[in-house]
Order: structure tokens, then C-alpha cells, then sequence
């Protein structure tokens, strides 16, 4: 098996920076402010490049939407085990209105474009947590889907991929071409290396708009209002059981 592989990277606020709503309250404030690679998109990068490393992989094609900046972000996935990168290049004014079925139809596009046996993405992006990209991807493509995985394996001629569900694990056999999204538990993602990092600089990208694509881009959706979430009262301390008790009938918890 030598599969061709498109993984969606995306650029994100970092994990780790506290998110502040913008004065106009339709987006959060991300001029001067450090972004990353959404992390569930690194476990995709990183799966693909496991699945080259056993040789199930031939090529890794990684995926970005956005400003300018997200070059970046394809260059770290360049530095991790990518062969190669497209960067579809949306202002960024116009690439916070850009929905899931933008990102799906260009990501499918793409995808046709490139002959991709497999897609992998990331389950949801930690700034919009939508987790719908990829579902749309699979329906757009008419592909099997396999969501939230924690560990995929060749099997049969295919996929064998465990999911993460409300109830504890679920195991499937998906056919190729198929689309999977990845959840926390399935890998690891390694630190690209400096020498790594000096070739990703060196290497092409190649830049595509969505119109080239033949993607409409017009949103669908309006952001009515971004606010931050209420801050949480402060607790009280009790003597007693009893009296604890007393509260919570108090406020009608029991």
C-alpha cells in the first residue's frame, strides 16, 4: 500500500495564550498576539508521517487556509514530515468569516486535484471548536469517514481505526479513499528538528486562492456577538453537613 495523504493544518491562537474578546465583540483579539498550529492538526501531521515511516505513506501534502502568516504553520509541518504544501491564501478580514464548508470544499478540491487516497484532520480547531470540517469533507467527497481516531492500523486492504466515543471505544474497517479526523489519544506529535526546520524554510509552497479552486468563499453565517463567559461566583464554607445540605435545598439542587 502507497497512499498519497493530505493533511488540513491550520494556524490558531496558541493553546497557552489567555484569549481576550475584541472591542467590537465579533472576534477575539489576535493582532500581536503568538499563534501555533492547532494541536489536533499536529496529531494529523504526525500520524501521517508514522504511516510514511511504516511505509503505508508515500506522500504527505499538507493544507492551509488563511493570511499570509499561515506559511508558517505549513512550514512546520514541512519541518515535521511533510513532502509537500499548498497554502490557499485568504486575507485575513476574510478568513474570520471563512465557515467549515469553505475550508471542506477547498480541502475537497484539493483533494481531487492531487489524487488523495486519505485525508486526515484534525477533529476541531481549539479557536472556533466547530468539529465539522471533516464530516463535510467526507460528505462533499461521498468518501467513508472515521472520526475522533485513537489508533489506526492497516487492515484488509484498508483502515481498521478505533474511535473515541461517549460510551468508550468503537472500532471500524474503512475502505480508501477515506477521510479521519484525530482526537487527542492517538499519537504523540514529535518536536521538528533545527536541521529540519532549515530545509522547511527552502521548500516551495505553493500558493493557490479559492477561486482557483472554483470555492465560493461568500459567508454564511453572521457573528452576532463573541463574549467572554461570565465570571464564576465566588464559593461559601459550610460548618456542617447539615447545613450544607440546607443550601443545596435552598437552591433547589436537591
Amino acid at each position: 500500500m502507497s497512499l498519497r495523504v493530505l493533511v488540513g493544518v491550520k494556524r490558531v491562537v496558541d493553546y497557552a495564550v489567555k484569549v481576550r474578546v475584541r472591542p467590537d465583540h465579533k472576534w477575539v483579539v489576535t493582532d500581536g498576539v503568538k499563534h501555533s498550529m492547532n494541536p489536533f492538526d499536529e496529531i494529523a501531521v504526525e500520524e501521517a508521517v508514522r504511516l510514511k515511516e511504516k511505509k503505508i505513506v508515500s506522500e504527505i501534502v499538507a493544507v492551509s487556509c488563511g493570511p499570509p502568516q499561515s506559511q508558517e504553520t505549513l512550514r512546520t509541518a514541512l519541518a515535521m514530515g511533510a513532502d509537500k504544501a499548498i497554502h490557499v491564501e485568504v486575507p485575513a478580514k476574510d478568513a474570520e468569516l471563512l465557515s467549515p464548508i469553505h475550508v471542506a470544499g477547498i480541502i475537497a478540491k484539493i483533494a481531487k486535484d492531487e489524487k488523495i487516497d486519505l485525508v486526515i484532520l484534525g477533529k476541531q480547531a481549539i479557536d472556533d471548536d466547530s468539529n465539522q470540517t471533516g464530516q463535510m469533507v467526507a460528505g462533499l467527497l461521498n468518501w467513508p469517514q472515521a472520526t475522533f481516531a485513537s489508533e489506526i492500523v492497516q487492515a484488509d486492504g484498508g483502515l481498521k481505526v478505533t474511535r473515541e466515543i461517549d460510551g468508550g471505544l468503537e472500532v471500524i474497517q474503512v475502505k480508501l479513499p477515506a477521510v479521519i479526523t484525530t482526537d487527542l489519544r492517538l499519537n504523540q506529535p514529535r518536536y521538528a528538528t533545527l536541521p529540519n526546520i532549515m530545509k522547511a524554510k527552502k521548500k516551495p509552497i505553493d500558493k493557490k486562492s479559492p477561486a482557483d479552486l472554483g470555492v465560493d468563499t461568500k459567508p454564511r453565517l453572521e457573528v452576532v456577538s463573541v463574549d467572554e463567559p461570565p465570571v464564576r461566583q465566588a464559593g461559601a464554607k459550610v460548618a456542617n453537613v447539615e447545613e450544607l445540605v440546607q443550601k443545596l435545598k435552598e437552591a433547589g439542587r436537591i
